[in-house]
């Protein structure tokens, strides 16, 4: 993406594995992002209850967990922006 990504200012959880966010530039919505939340780091987050811990970190502008993971707020921003994660063509 060119330019600055707009800061993650919300997120909730609707339901395990899918973030409803809300951008610093008023766009908002949902992505499912289990598939994307890959390694030790993740091993927490990905469990329903560890999920539901996801909070927006103020100083890097992103969704994040305890223990220290966390996902691009570049690439979410695509996502919920045009529907396909980065390097996705639109027909996958």
């Amino acid at each position: 993406m060119i330019g600055l990504t707009p800061d993650i200012t919300h997120a909730t959880v609707p339901q395990h594995g899918v973030l409803r966010l809300t951008f610093a530039d008023g766009v908002t919505g949902e992505v499912y992002v289990l598939d994307r939340m890959r390694g030790p780091v993740f091993e927490r987050a990905r469990t329903s209850e560890g999920f539901a811990e996801v909070n927006v970190d103020p100083e890097t502008g992103t969704v994040c967990w305890p223990g220290g993971a966390d996902l691009a707020p570049d690439t979410l921003y695509e996502r919920v922006r045009t529907g396909v994660w980065p390097g996705q063509s639109q027909a996958a």
